[in-house]
Formats: C-alpha cells, sequence, structure tokens
C-alpha cells in the first residue's frame, strides 16, 4: 500500500465491512442509536490509535532514556490528548 494522503480523522468518509459481536452491537445501538452508530465506532477508533501512537512515542523514549513511571506515563497522556485537542491535529504513526 502506498502512502495515506490523509492523517488520523482526516479526508472524507469511506465506507468499510466490520464485523461486532451482535451483543456488541446492539448495546452500540441502544447507547447511541442507529444514526450515531458509525460516529460511535470512529470515536473509539480514533481514541485506540492515539493510545497506540503514545505507547509508540513512550516506548521509544524509554528505549533511549530508560523507564518511566506510572505517574509520568499518566502525566504525558494527559499532556498528549491536551496538545493534540488544542492543535486539531494528530501525530504520525510510526
Amino acid at each position: 500500500m502506498g502512502e495515506i494522503p490523509y492523517s488520523v480523522g482526516e479526508g472524507p468518509a469511506t465506507r468499510v465491512s466490520l464485523s461486532l459481536p451482535e451483543g456488541t452491537a446492539e448495546a452500540i445501538r441502544r447507547r447511541v442509536g442507529k444514526r450515531e452508530f458509525s460516529a460511535f465506532i470512529t470515536e473509539a477508533v480514533e481514541r485506540e490509535l492515539r493510545g497506540q501512537i503514545l505507547d509508540e512515542y513512550l516506548a521509544d523514549y524509554e528505549s533511549r532514556q530508560g523507564p518511566i513511571s506510572e505517574h509520568e506515563q499518566e502525566r504525558a497522556r494527559r499532556v498528549f490528548d491536551e496538545v493534540f485537542a488544542e492543535e486539531g491535529q494528530w501525530p504520525a504513526a510510526s
């Protein structure tokens, strides 16, 4: 595959096939309704991607600088979320 032309959260919507356990799908429908189903899934996936990207950054930092305490990791997560929420942009995944 080639280079992705859009960052996470950008670009036009595209249809994808997604399989979920029926119980999970029904729980989402009950919580947000049929019309907001896709938005709910999109937000959940973006949160997961953001977490994985931060995990990559923290692992890279630890490999170069040594262990990071739980307190420092939580602080990094808060700062990461705040900065990218303000910027409205996502960092690049490695």
